[in-house]
């Protein structure tokens, strides 16, 4: 694999990037599949294969993740974009003040305790002055969450309710947090190391800038962007206007030193709120395009991982992951509790927080860069290696919260129920039979006491043979004048199709498309075509849909008694 990337790579290095984009996105599907068996997200698989692709066996080297770097920003565009999808209007004036009191709460316990372990393990190897200075940049860059992680689980997991509310608010709203404590926490180790280069006005209002400048832009390009879909019906074209402006967001953000993330989601929860039934549409195409998006983008995050072990790597990584962990799910719980959050948020809040990606790794960066020599590359090390376990880790707690709080499966569709039937489970076994020889008489009699609109017709041995239907039935008096003689098989329409019972849902209803049937008899063929039942598609579809109502209504039955 190494010979052919780098044989490609000699005729031109847009084929290298194709032939990596291939040899991710494959690699990191066919991983997920194995560890779904072991019943763990598929995050973490992608995030395995990352790592066998990248550091174990060198497939994805430095040179090949710098070329793919665009398609990171534009991964996190489009996450930043879906999860602003989520924010409407009534989960700020519904959880406002439990999103703020759990987000402060969470990052900022989280922030002191991992500030304080890192200055202890540290003081053993610095002087205090740069222990603190590493310390609280440190303790600043574990208060970020990546979005992308923790939202993508939810989705994976089908998620609705109370906690999946509060989580995707406070997951999208932690960009900013970490951004303040991250100024906050540099100019303090500015002030401790000597480097004073920029003031903490400079810095503030640079921040400022970042974050309310992002937020402005995706403003406009989602207002832009509800203009355009508003002009258009079609599929195609509302997928070109929605990339479009997705990726207008994160181009002009990076061209203007802004938030790629803050930008494209402010874009989505403006086009939510202006426009929430006709954007819908918006949001289902780009997730349906977004799963090999997802894969490259975190198979990439695994295949980051280089880290140079010491002991004081190893000791300041442990007090990084410790104080992160206890942090967020000891600040959670007293922000929940403070704001009287529904129990599942309090409980279990604070175990889907763990997840950290590219904003922290972003953040260390840019701190790091004030660092020199060895204290530079310990830092690079530390907080690679305790993302990563963090990133391992997270998805699988994130997985046991939403479990345990009983919103797995809340947020299902009529697709997801389809693809998990049989026509067993759906059929209509109590439509009457019609006898071959029964007098039209007694069939009109038949139909007007039920209330089918498709009935199988069977011969002596039981067997179906065609259906008469009210369209057959109207037809022949309009064409016929002695009804009295006739009988059932004189109208019956002949059988083009027919379901079995143990025939996955899915299909029957793609052959019913094909046909242009709204229904099929059901026959056992192991007893040579004895009736079943019948598959009404109309029917199927008002069964599917009050089992989805049931769910929602079951799930904001939980937002209900979280907001009391």
């Amino acid at each position: 694999m190494n010979g052919l990337i780098a044989t490609t790579a000699a005729h031109g290095e847009q084929t290298n990037v194709l032939l990596l984009i291939g040899v991710g996105v494959c690699a990191g599907a066919i991983g997920a599949k194995l560890v779904q068996k072991l019943h763990i997200p598929k995050i973490v698989g992608y995030i395995l294969i990352g790592v066998l692709l990248g550091p174990v066996l060198g497939v994805l080297k430095e040179e090949g993740i710098q070329l793919l770097e665009p398609f990171n920003g534009f991964a996190l565009g489009v996450i930043g974009f879906l999860i602003g999808g989520e924010l409407k209007r009534e989960i700020f004036t519904k959880f406002g003040k439990q999103v703020f009191a759990i987000l402060l709460f969470e990052g900022g316990v989280a922030f002191a305790l991992v500030t304080t372990l890192s200055f202890l393990a540290l003081w053993y190897f610095h002087d205090w002055h740069t222990a603190l200075a590493i310390a609280v940049v440190f303790g600043a860059i574990c208060a970020a969450t990546d979005p992308a992680s923790t939202v993508n689980v939810l989705w994976e997991y089908k998620t609705r309710g109370p906690l999946t509310t509060l989580l995707t608010a406070i997951v999208a709203l932690d960009d900013a947090l970490a951004l303040i404590l991250y100024i906050t926490s540099v100019s303090i180790a500015n002030f401790l190391t000597g480097h004073q280069e920029s003031g903490l006005l400079t810095m503030v209002l640079h921040s400022l800038y970042e974050v309310f400048g992002s937020l402005a832009l995706g403003a406009v390009i989602g207002l832009a962007l509800n203009w355009a879909l508003q002009r258009t019906d079609e599929d195609d074209r509302t997928l070109i206007y929605t990339l479009s402006g997705i990726v207008l967001s994160i181009g002009v953000a990076m061209a203007l030193g802004l938030d790629t993330i803050l930008a494209s989601m402010a874009c989505g929860v403006t086009l939510v709120n202006l426009s929430p039934r006709r954007s819908s549409r918006s949001f289902d195409l780009i997730h349906r395009i977004s799963p090999p998006i997802y894969v490259l983008f975190f198979v990439i995050i695994g295949a980051r991982l280089n880290v140079h072990l010491t002991g004081m790597v190893i000791l300041l990584a442990g007090a990084y992951i410790i104080g992160s962990v206890v942090g967020k799910t000891s600040g959670s719980y007293i922000g929940a509790a403070y704001s009287k959050a529904a129990p599942s948020v309090k409980k279990y809040l604070g175990f889907c927080l763990y997840q950290q990606g590219t904003i922290a790794i972003a953040l260390l960066i840019m701190a790091s860069q004030r660092f020199e020599g060895e204290t530079r590359e310990t830092m690079l090390s530390v907080i690679v290696a305790g993302v990563f376990i963090l990133q391992f880790i997270g998805p699988l707690f994130t997985k046991m919260g939403i479990k345990r709080a009983g919103e797995v499966g809340m947020n299902i569709t009529e697709a997801d129920l389809i693809k998990t039937y049989t026509v067993r489970d759906v059929m209509d076994k109590d439509v009457p039979v019609i006898e071959a020889g029964t007098p039209l008489s007694e069939v009109i009699q038949l139909v007007s006491q039920t209330h089918s609109a498709y009935y199988s017709v069977v011969d002596a041995e039981k067997q179906v043979v065609g259906a008469i239907t009210m369209d057959g039935i109207r037809s022949t008096f309009a064409t016929q004048e002695l009804n009295d003689w006739l009988v059932a098989l004189d109208i019956v329409e002949p059988l083009i199709e027919t379901a079995s019972p143990a025939m996955p849902l899915a299909e029957a209803i793609e052959r019913m498309r094909e046909l242009d049937a709204e229904q099929l008899p059901v026959v056992t063929a192991d007893d040579g075509n004895q009736y079943a039942g019948i598959l009404d598609h109309r029917c199927v579809l008002r069964r599917l849909s009050a089992e989805v109502l049931a769910k929602q209504k079951e799930a904001d039955g939980l937002h209900w008694a979280a907001a009391t």
